[in-house]
């Protein structure tokens, strides 16, 4: 099966983006606050940096709208089919554009720039989308305002993640950068973003501290674990509904974090928190899902799984350890179909039973709700190594080098190894790439000062996020 990964954020930047919030549609969460009175209705720029999580459903990512009667109503969406809709509604449509294109990509990171100047002489300009620094132009609707229209955002609820009246649309994935310039109509590239000067093709982040904001603009950079909702302009903060401390998340438009796939899972398997846990059915045996990086093919790489609800033998947690080989029908599959003789995986019964192509290890103790299981991917020497809650399995030594003391498995270091889960039973996982979906107790970086782990990664052994492919670890 192809891998599908976005290569639009994985450039390294000058201006580095150090947080995300992630917003769970199954937590409704959100933020909003109120527009003060004054602010410019003919000429304002909303901008942020986008990683889809769930798709296929109606998504307000920003809303401005009266919450007793939704009239006005301003918002960018997803829509059900996964194109964008940008509308302004003022007692009628005075703008709306919705996108031919679909946007399903959840690997990567789109910039999404909304800018309205209804006082432009030019109608088609009044209203403008721009995605990842390149304006949209093909439309299946489009109303363009009429000069000076007023879009009514002075007073009125301002949200972020849902919409305020009506079905709230809750919004599922990451977002950063979040930037709201009221009376300024700014340009994605050069003052907002830039394109990169060696790979022209990708759109990167530009620090947009120095901008006037205007009377309602804001900022939300979401650096304040504690306040995710602080107007680091200086504005009023929002405020935050269904959010804690752990949706602060170091996946960012300028260091992209391995999360789990929805384009590439078993029809049964469900996922949430960004794209980091799974829940597998209680009555159908056809939950598997996988990374959307996998193993480089040379470095060392580190992850962990957290066992939240271990069922019955289940979850199943490994790797393919040859994803050109791995069809559909290997997704869809029950535990039988789960992997071929050459992959690696770990599943519980009354004990914990590695199970490989170079043969099973059985470990003393089953699993526990809790337990962290830790994989160590040296793709330099070839070894995979498995341990539990701080202790490697089979003695092994994931820093021994060439000598691989106590590796699970070869690895082929000319083949594309994916990480991935079985679920079912009800058995759930948090995954945890160096961006956990769940609190930390101790906290460990990688040795390039990426990622937060329960564990320390064994020297070397780096976290699976873009700035360390190509890195001197991989």
């Amino acid at each position: 099966m192809p891998l599908i990964l976005g290569t639009n954020s994985i450039k390294d930047t000058g201006y580095d983006v150090a947080n995300s919030c992630r917003f769970n549609d199954g937590d409704t969460a959100y933020m909003h606050k109120t527009f003060a009175s004054g602010g410019t209705e003919t000429a304002w720029t909303i901008s942020m940096w986008v990683k889809r999580g769930a798709l296929g459903s109606d998504q307000r990512v920003f809303s401005c709208d009266d919450s007793s009667d939704g009239d006005p109503d301003n918002y960018w969406r997803f829509k059900s089919d996964d194109t964008l809709q940008v509308n302004i509604y003022n007692g009628s449509t005075i703008g709306n554009l919705v996108t031919n294109r679909k946007f399903r990509d959840c690997s990567s990171w789109y910039h999404i720039c909304v800018i309205w100047k209804s006082g432009d002489s030019t109608s088609t300009d009044r209203l403008q989308l721009w995605v990842n620094g390149t304006r949209e132009t093909s439309f299946s609707a489009t109303t363009f305002p009429s000069e000076d229209a007023a879009t009514v955002t002075s007073s009125q609820v301002v949200a972020i993640g849902r919409r305020n009246y009506g079905p709230q649309q809750y919004f599922d994935g990451y977002l950063a950068e979040v930037v709201f310039l009221d009376g300024v109509t700014a340009s994605p590239v050069g003052t907002l973003g830039e394109f990169d000067e060696d790979s022209p093709t990708i759109f990167k982040a530009k620090d947009p501290s120095g901008l006037s904001f205007g009377t309602n603009g804001f900022y939300l950079d979401f650096e304040d674990s504690s306040n995710l909702g602080n107007d680091a302009n200086g504005g009023t903060d929002f405020t935050e509904v269904n959010l804690a401390a752990t949706d602060q998340c170091s996946d960012s438009p300028t260091n992209n974090f391995a999360t789990l796939n929805p384009l590439c899972k078993g029809s049964y398997t469900t996922l949430s928190n960004g794209n980091l846990t799974t829940v597998g059915n209680t009555s159908s045996d056809n939950g598997t899902a996988v990374s959307t990086i996998p193993l480089a093919f040379s470095g060392k790489y580190y992850w962990e799984v957290k066992l939240t609800q271990y069922a019955s033998g289940y979850p199943v947690i490994g790797l393919f350890l040859d994803w050109e080989s791995v069809s559909q029908g290997d997704m869809n599959g029950g535990g039988s179909h789960f992997v071929g003789s050459d992959d690696v995986y770990v599943k519980g019964n009354s004990d914990t039973t590695i199970y490989s192509a170079d043969g099973d290890i059985t470990s003393q103790t089953g699993y526990a709700d809790g337990d962290i299981i830790m994989f160590a991917g040296d793709m330099d020497n070839g070894a995979l190594y498995i341990g539990r809650n701080g202790t490697w399995q089979n003695s092994g030594d994931p820093e021994s080098g060439a000598s691989e003391t106590g590796k699970i498995v070869n690895l082929d270091t000319t083949k594309q190894h994916m990480m991935t889960v079985h679920d079912y039973n009800g058995s759930d996982t948090d995954w945890n790439f160096g961006n956990p979906s769940f609190s930390i107790s101790s906290g460990n970086a990688d040795g390039n000062g990426y990622g937060n782990f329960e564990y320390a990664p064994p020297s070397g052994y780096l976290a699976l996020c873009t700035k360390n492919l190509g890195s001197d670890g991989g």
